[in-house]
């Protein structure tokens, strides 16, 4: 099989393999990184835990349930979605982390480490959980399928999958973890959010969104371009093709974690120096000076933090001349599901599902933010994303956010409607995104 048409659970279940494993715990943040290997080995997973996940749709994990720790702070969508999950999940242990909102962006390992690190530790200590054989394996780095792998410390093997979108991801308890099991990080394009923003930034729904407020930028050869949150820069590594490499782009994110996988993808794109480069910020403060760019990008990353803030900086280091563009989810209109399902089901699973930080934007606010924000003749236009490809991660990414919300028998009936459109070549879900761009004076 041919390595880029390799399923996931494939991908894994050859690191396991390759060292020398049969079994072994795991930790993680996404459920869809290790729901294929449980439906297909479920006995190489000794156990699961899911620290703050962004989506649960409980059947990904059911067949662990009588072994799997959920972590979630207790404030906002994210407890409420574990809540409804688990009462599914017969056997599941929950840790609620007080005081805690926990979207895809949260640090939960650098900022509950101790709470995280003990709840880890009693719950992989327990003696149901103690028959895994202690292996020794060297210190080592490597690669396999796609998969880069970290191994440190000796014990019992615990795998160690993305933490969503978490800029230190497991740095904070990584030690204390590896003082008493050998602890196998992994990374690497094929997990995690990762995967998810590559997907999305591939799907032709998503970049002909992208495309359309790129041509309405109306970029001029030789323009500097500076995209804040990057993200794993799969839409900054489209724009050196779309535009010939005709611009010098900078990608910014204040995620470490995400940065080192876009540098490591632009390289092996061959597109990382003279094009590209990246850069760890924030977007309420960006480190460059004042008018230094021709034009400045946000793609979905106003959601996530200060809006206003970031609008204001990102107005603060654009030229003269120069223009800002915008691309937020919009939380203010209904997703389209074409599949044959039920009104009622349809209108619930059409319900746009996320998270928005309480500065943020995820609506059609956008456009006098750009104003308020000193920015004049702004064009504002609401674009439809359409994803049809249930393989990838985006996809199931999307559909995840569905189920989420589905009771069992609310899901039977979504599955046999999806089954009918893919059957039928009419299956897609749409989601609304408001874009703007505007001109500094």
């Amino acid at each position: 099989m041919a390595e880029t048409q390799m399923p996931l659970e494939e991908r894994l279940l050859r690191v396991v393999h390759h060292l020398g494993l049969e079994r072994v715990h795991v930790a993680g943040g996404s459920p869809a990184d290790v729901a294929g290997v449980l439906r297909t080995h479920p006995n190489v997973v000794a156990s699961l835990t899911l620290v703050c996940p962004a989506r649960l749709p409980p059947q990904a994990v059911q067949p662990c349930a009588d072994r799997l720790l959920i972590m979630v702070g207790d404030q906002g969508p994210p407890a409420a979605m574990v809540a409804q999950a688990v009462a599914a999940l017969p056997g599941a242990a929950v840790v609620t982390l007080p005081q805690y909102f926990s979207p895809p962006w949260a640090d939960a390992v650098a900022d509950r480490t101790d709470a995280v690190g003990s709840a880890l530790l009693r719950f992989l200590e327990a003696p149901e959980r103690a028959e895994l054989p202690v292996v020794d394996l060297a210190p080592h780095a490597g690669e396999v399928a796609g998969i880069t792998y970290r191994i440190q410390g000796r014990g019992r093997p615990l795998l160690l999958l993305p933490l969503n979108l978490a800029s230190t991801q497991w740095d904070a308890l990584v030690d204390r973890l590896s003082a008493r099991f050998c602890t196998i990080t992994l990374g690497g394009p094929e997990l995690g959010f990762v995967t998810v923003l590559e997907t999305r930034g591939q799907a032709w729904g998503y970049v002909s969104v992208v495309r359309t407020l790129i041509d309405e930028v109306r970029l001029r050869p030789g323009e500097t371009v500076l995209d804040v949150g990057c993200g794993s820069g799969v839409l900054d590594r489209w724009l050196v093709h779309y535009t010939q490499r005709q611009h010098a782009i900078t990608g910014m994110d204040i995620n470490r974690y995400l940065l080192r996988e876009a540098t490591a993808l632009a390289q092996k794109e061959g597109v990382f120096g003279e094009v590209l480069t990246f850069r760890e910020g924030r977007a309420e403060a960006l480190p460059f000076p004042d008018h230094h760019f021709d034009v400045v990008l946000s793609l979905t990353v106003l959601e996530e933090g200060d809006a206003d803030a970031m609008l204001a900086d990102m107005v603060r280091v654009t030229k003269p001349g120069g223009r800002v563009a915008a691309m937020v989810r919009a939380f203010d209109i209904p997703w389209f599901v074409h599949a044959p399902l039920r009104p009622a089901l349809k209108a619930k699973a059409e319900i746009p599902r996320g998270f928005v930080d309480a500065r943020g934007c995820a609506d059609a606010s956008l456009g006098q933010r750009l104003l308020t924000a000193g920015l004049t003749q702004v064009k504002m236009f609401p674009q439809f994303t359409l994803f049809d490809d249930l393989s990838v991660s985006i996809g199931q990414f999307q559909q995840a956010a569905i189920l989420g919300a589905l009771d069992p028998a609310e899901t039977q009936e979504w599955h046999a409607g999806v089954r009918q459109a893919i059957a039928d070549g009419t299956f897609s879900i749409a989601q609304s995104h408001h874009c703007a761009v505007g001109i500094k004076p």
